[in-house]
C-alpha cells in the first residue's frame, strides 16, 4: 500500500499535472508538434470573468509565493445526468517548492453554496448542498467560489478535464490492465465488468473509477480509493511500455489530453504549464501528502466534515505549513470513528 501511494502522489504531481510529457514535447516532437498541442488547450475565459465580477467574495491569499491550482474532472457532454465535477483535487505547491499536497474533494461533503453567476446572465440561490452540485449551479466558477467558501484556501488557477478525454487518454496508451473486485456497470450503459485482471479500454475504464451505485458499500469515498488503483496500474503502463520516451507513442497521448483541456489564462498554454510542474518536478515523494477532507459517510444525503480535522487540514492549507500527519479515513480500520 505505501509503495502504491507513492507511486500515485508522483504520478499526479508529474505525469497527472504534465511534468514528464511536457519536458519530451520540448525536446522530441518539434517545434510544429509543438504548436499545434499547445493550441488544442482551451482558455476559460467566461469563467475567468465570471471570477472578477465576483473578486469581492473570494478570500485573499495568506501565503504569498504558494500556489494552489483545483483540477476538475466534469461530465462535460452531461452524459451521467448532468454536468458536475465528480472528482475535484487541489494540487498545492509550496511557496519555497519544497512540499507539495493534493487534497481530493469528495463531491458528496454538504457545503454552502454560493449565490452564482449562470451562463444566461441570473444568478442560483446559496444553498447548503452536495459540492458537485457548483459546478452543475454555475461552472467552474461557482465550484470554485464553493470551494474557498468551504476552505478558506484562494484559488490561483483552474484545469478542467472532461471525461471523454479520459477515455481518449486510456485508449492513447493502448489501454490499462487493472484487477476488477466485482461486477461493476453503469445505469443505462452497455459496459459491463467481471472480477479479474484485465485490459480495460476508455470506456471500461471510466466504468471502473466512476461506477458507485451496486459496488461495495456505494460510497464516493470507497470511489477514490479505487480511483488510485487505477492511476497506479496507469503509470505502471505508461512507464513499463516506454511511452514517454517515445515520440511516436507519446504524441496520441499528449493529443488525446491537450484537446480535453480547458485552463484559466494563466495555464493555457504548454509553456505556463511547464513552469509551473518545474517547480514541482524535484520535490521528493516522502515531501508529498495525499489526503482527502475528513468525513464521515454515515448519512444518506451526504457526507458530513469531521469539523475539527478538516479545519486543521485547511487552516495548514493556508498558511502553507506542512499537513496534519493523522487525519481520519473512513476505509483506516486502525482509526476510531469520530463522534
Amino acid at each position: 500500500m505505501a509503495v502504491r501511494d507513492l507511486r500515485f502522489k508522483r504520478f499526479l504531481c508529474v505525469v497527472g499535472l504534465g511534468a514528464a510529457l511536457l519536458l519530451v514535447v520540448t525536446g522530441s516532437v518539434g517545434w510544429f508538434l509543438y504548436q499545434r498541442l499547445d493550441s488544442n488547450i482551451r482558455t476559460d475565459q467566461k469563467t475567468a470573468r465570471t471570477l472578477a465580477t465576483d473578486h469581492g467574495s473570494r478570500p485573499r491569499a495568506v501565503a504569498h509565493g504558494a500556489e494552489n491550482i483545483l483540477l476538475l474532472g466534469s461530465d462535460r457532454e452531461g452524459n451521467y445526468g448532468g454536468e458536475r465535477s465528480d472528482t475535484t483535487i487541489l494540487f498545492h505547491l509550496s511557496a519555497d517548492r519544497r512540499s507539495a499536497s493534493l487534497v481530493s474533494v469528495p463531491r458528496d461533503v454538504m457545503v454552502d453554496i454560493p449565490s452564482c453567476l449562470r451562463p444566461d446572465g441570473t444568478r442560483s440561490r446559496a444553498q447548503y448542498a452536495q459540492f458537485n452540485l457548483a459546478f452543475q449551479f454555475g461552472g467552474a466558477a461557482c465550484a470554485i467560489r464553493a470551494f474557498e467558501k468551504l476552505t478558506g484556501v484562494r484559488v490561483d488557477h483552474h484545469l478542467v478535464i472532461d471525461f471523454t478525454g479520459f477515455e481518449k487518454v486510456v485508449d492513447a496508451v493502448g489501454g490499462v490492465e487493472v484487477e476488477v473486485h466485482e461486477p461493476m456497470t453503469v445505469p443505462d450503459s452497455t459496459v459491463v465488468l467481471s472480477p479479474g485482471r484485465q485490459l480495460l479500454r476508455g470506456d471500461q475504464a471510466l466504468v471502473f473509477v466512476r461506477a458507485r451505485t451496486g459496488v461495495g458499500d456505494g460510497s464516493d469515498l470507497q470511489r477514490i480509493e479505487r480511483q488510485k488503483e487505477f492511476i497506479d496500474d496507469l503509470l505502471r503502463e505508461v512507464r513499463g511500455s516506454g511511452t514517454l520516451a517515445n515520440p511516436t507513442r507519446l504524441y496520441p497521448v499528449l493529443r488525446a489530453v491537450t484537446s480535453s483541456l480547458v485552463a484559466d489564462p494563466g495555464l493555457d498554454s504548454l509553456g505556463e504549464l511547464y513552469d509551473l510542474v518545474e517547480g514541482a518536478r524535484n520535490i521528493p515523494a516522502k515531501r508529498t501528502s495525499l489526503v482527502t477532507i475528513p468525513c464521515n459517510p454515515r448519512y444518506e444525503d451526504g457526507y458530513m466534515m469531521v469539523e475539527d480535522q478538516a479545519e486543521k487540514l485547511f487552516k495548514a492549507l493556508r498558511e502553507d505549513r506542512p499537513l496534519p500527519t493523522r487525519l481520519y479515513n473512513a476505509y483506516d480500520k486502525t482509526q476510531e470513528e469520530p463522534s
